[in-house]
């Protein structure tokens, strides 16, 4: 029975994926909130958030988002510095998060060249992004423009760029909602850009076939947890900036950690009846979380099991 059910498609999962990167634009409202010390989130609802850090420097985003959104978003960060926008920050290869890199690179820097000898901001991902965009690029039914795949690549555990005053670390979370995923962790204003690893009002879309594991996504919590200070009886302290969602901060991840470790638990007990995917997925091991997390309980059930009957 194990045998199988370790084949099991993962078309959910991608059409979900999809449905993210292609959505059809949309109206959106753009708000821009102060968070702390030179750090603003740009809330742009369902299209994602964006980290936005400011300073004598210039200007360091974090994720691009939607290539339509561009425009918009580089007058919003207007609105608060004349100064260009120097990095663009991709905390993974999503198309939601990197669509806007070209055009958001290009406007922001007023015709200035990167380090790279490009157009507009430098680009900066971990060695994976690079590899994801870079077979998009070469994708002739759906090719990815050359201009917004990242240059500046790492490849250790983290980067680190000292901007507009403050040490900021570009930190790779391996093999999490997928193989290419970094936080961005601003020290001086005592806040973290999290991605798509915490999204506080939808269950978590752990892309397996690209990587992502249920066992790297709790690595990667609580690694956001160890990095996080909380102020008073768990309220203030490090803010935490997620990819979709609302301003959160350590104890709203402890919630998310434990709702992921809780599912996964249920799933491996599960497993070890021999029951099959469609059998746990009957058997809705979210339905406690449903209210809160929505409707994406069947897919990260699914990522889940795949993630658990693969070799750790």
């Amino acid at each position: 029975m194990r045998g199988v059910a370790t084949v099991l498609p993962v078309a959910c999962l991608a059409a979900l994926c999809a449905a993210r990167a292609h959505a059809q634009p949309q109206a959106v409202e753009l708000a821009l909130l102060p968070v702390q010390g030179n750090v603003y989130m740009l809330h742009a609802g369902e299209a994602g958030n964006i980290a936005v850090q400011i300073g004598k420097d210039g200007v360091l985003l974090v994720n691009a988002l939607r290539a339509d959104l561009s425009e918009r978003i580089v007058a919003e960060v207007k609105t608060l510095t004349p100064a260009p926008i120097r990095y663009i920050v991709s905390t993974s290869a999503d198309l939601h998060n990197t669509a806007g890199n070209a055009e958001i690179a290009a406007r922001g820097m007023f015709g200035a060249t990167n380090s790279a000898a490009r157009p507009g901001a430098t680009l900066v991902a971990h060695e994976n992004v690079l590899l994801r965009l870079t077979e998009l690029t070469r994708d002739r039914k759906n090719p990815f423009p050359e201009a917004a795949v990242p240059q500046d690549v790492y490849i250790l555990p983290f980067k680190d760029i000292y901007f507009n005053s403050e040490p900021i670390f570009v930190i790779h979370e391996p093999n999490a909602h997928s193989d290419g995923d970094s936080i961005v962790l601003f020290r001086k204003s005592d806040t973290i850009a999290a991605g798509d690893l915490f999204t506080p009002d939808e269950y978590p879309v752990i892309d397996v076939a690209r990587g992502g594991n249920v066992r790297g996504l709790l690595r990667a919590l609580n690694h956001l947890l160890d990095l996080a200070v909380p102020e008073h009886l768990q309220d203030g302290g490090t803010r935490i900036i997620p990819g979709k969602g609302r301003l959160c901060n350590e104890a709203d991840v402890v919630e998310y950690r434990n709702m992921v470790a809780i599912v996964r638990d249920r799933v491996r007990a599960m497993i070890d009846k021999g029951m099959t995917l469609k059998e746990i997925q009957a058997a809705r091991p979210t339905l406690d979380y449903d209210t809160e997390y929505g409707s994406g309980g069947p897919a990260f059930v699914e990522s889940v099991f795949a993630s658990l009957m693969a070799p750790e």
